[in-house]
């Protein structure tokens, strides 16, 4: 058994914490660089015979190793944003942990049938992740090489090819380091040729990022866009208390703000306006904007009639100049249990003990309005919370609409002061770069901040804090290689996988 040999599961349990803080909101992202050297060495210690089994258990602590260390941040959105309480809380946190190392013990069985067939270590290594972070479904993506928007200048490949090209960069250096340290370890022939590919590989990515940075931003910046947003810090208020304070606080600071600054849009975070707001558009909005005369985009509920049944939607909504709100954006893409009942025909019969486990839970339509926000000429793209952290889910959206901005609003205060804030702000990051976009990030309680379309911050607020974010942004039209032709990495792996494995079986 594999725990009679107790220096792989060290190993193991060594690569996957080095993952999980090479990742984004640690910041020790030059560890992403080596991360999977020590799960490769457990691997091929295994020897040339199948010991699959073995594989798959070491992949399996890789993965628990990972999730326990990155990911313990979601404990507070299964205990207090579900309401759920910390013990069944855990029992969801621990399912998605033993979900997240799965997709490892997936990745180690691959890697180790790709070792059959004697395929180049930087191609057995690399293609099976891809597949991985490409088609394991997961609440809360985690992409490998994302952990490069921590320094900018290597992640501009993004734009190309998404986070699995990223990916696929750190995974190819490891490949180089792991046939480094064979030499070091074997004093077998120096890697020549993996070495010069890999100096190549990272340089050639470095000069890419400088010139594509010094591209965009030698551009001429015309057509301003002078920017308000409103960060409240109103945390873990109950409903009743949220709904008397919340309006007049954005009111009061949104004046104070617009007494010092002139903007031409004013953002509220999701669900600033607490109380839902009734369908169908368009509708009068003064009783929400009170004195504000400049366009307001904010965060709020929903509220229709939809085949004689209440159907409530977690929305963004425009109120424009002229007083009216005729422009409204639905959040599609919805937290199980939180904002919605996964199965519910299925469960219909426990809804009373659904209510009592989760009763924080909604009822939110995911098939509401879709449209972009339109401001003036400007064409709006407003991704609500962890929308924007699925690169797929925000590329159909550029796709279908084709916008000149990203406005994403959201509500971390359920995270405390964790790292979910940082790495939620990280992955909004990445979607400016692979779009060539600018970003603006409105929340309640931090982070929120301006993002050019290098992935780089030009103004953000502090975390837990109550004050205005003030920036300028510059709308405009850009449509990328990634944006027109997706996850193509991920077909390019597919194909070669599937042929490592007709070598095998042939």
């Amino acid at each position: 058994m594999i725990f009679r040999q107790p220096k792989r599961v060290v190993l193991a349990l060594f690569s996957g914490g080095l993952y999980a803080l090479s990742n984004v909101g640690f910041g020790w992202w030059p560890l992403v660089f080596f991360y999977l050297v020590p799960l490769w060495l457990a691997l091929d210690a295994l020897g040339s015979h199948k010991n699959l089994k073995q594989a798959a258990l070491l992949g399996f602590i890789f993965g628990l190793s990972a999730f326990a260390v990155g990911f313990p941040w979601l404990l507070s959105l299964t205990d207090k944003f579900l309401g759920s309480g910390i013990v069944i809380g855990s029992i969801l946190w621990v399912c998605l942990g033993i979900w997240f190392a799965f997709g490892f013990v997936i990745y180690a069985l691959l890697y180790r049938c790709l070792s059959y067939v004697k395929y180049p270590h930087i191609i057995k290594g690399t293609a099976p992740l891809i597949l991985i972070e490409w088609w394991q479904i997961s609440l809360f993506p985690s992409y490998g090489g994302a952990a490069l928007i921590a320094k900018p200048i290597l992640a501009q490949i993004a734009d190309l090819g998404g986070p699995l090209l990223l990916s696929a960069f750190v995974v190819m250096i490891n490949s180089g380091v792991y046939a480094v340290y064979h030499w070091y370890v074997c004093k077998s022939g120096f890697p020549v040729k993996q070495t010069i590919s890999a100096i190549i590989l990272f340089s050639s990515v470095l000069t890419y990022g400088h010139i594509q940075s010094a591209s965009i931003l030698e551009k001429a910046h015309v057509n301003p866009l002078h920017i308000g947003a409103i960060q409240s810090n109103l945390v873990m208020l109950e409903k009743d208390e949220l709904s008397l304070r919340s309006h007049a606080v954005h009111l009061k600071q949104s004046q104070d703000l617009l007494a010092e600054h002139k903007v031409d849009l004013l953002i509220w975070p999701e669900t600033a306006y607490v109380r839902g707001l009734r369908r169908p558009l368009p509708i009068d909005a003064q009783f929400i904007r009170a004195g504000i005369e400049v366009p307001l985009l904010f965060g709020g509920t929903s509220v229709w009639q939809n085949k004689g049944q209440k159907a409530k939607a977690n929305s963004v909504f425009l109120a424009d100049e002229g007083g009216k709100i005729e422009q409204v954006y639905d959040k599609s893409l919805l937290i199980p249990f939180a904002e919605y009942t996964p199965f519910a025909q299925l469960l219909k019969p426990y809804k009373a003990q659904l209510s009592t486990l989760f009763p924080q839970g909604q009822n939110f339509n995911s098939e509401g309005q879709q449209h972009a926000i339109q401001l003036g000429s400007t064409t709006i793209s407003t991704p609500i919370c962890y929308e924007i952290i699925h690169p797929d889910f925000v590329r159909n959206q550029v796709n279908r609409l084709r916008p000149q901005l990203i406005v994403t609003l959201a509500n971390d205060a359920w995270f405390g002061d964790t790292q979910e804030p940082w790495i939620h702000l990280s992955l909004a990051r990445l979607r400016a770069i692979e779009h060539r976009l600018w970003l603006v990030r409105s929340t309640n309680s931090g982070i929120s901040a301006i993002v050019d379309p290098t992935g780089n911050i030009t103004t953000r607020t502090e975390l837990h804090t109550q004050e205005n974010l003030i920036g300028t942004v510059y709308p405009q039209s850009s449509f990328t290689f990634y944006a027109r032709y997706g996850n193509w990495v991920g077909w390019l792996a597919l194909l070669l996988t599937l042929h490592g494995f007709y070598r095998l079986l042939t």
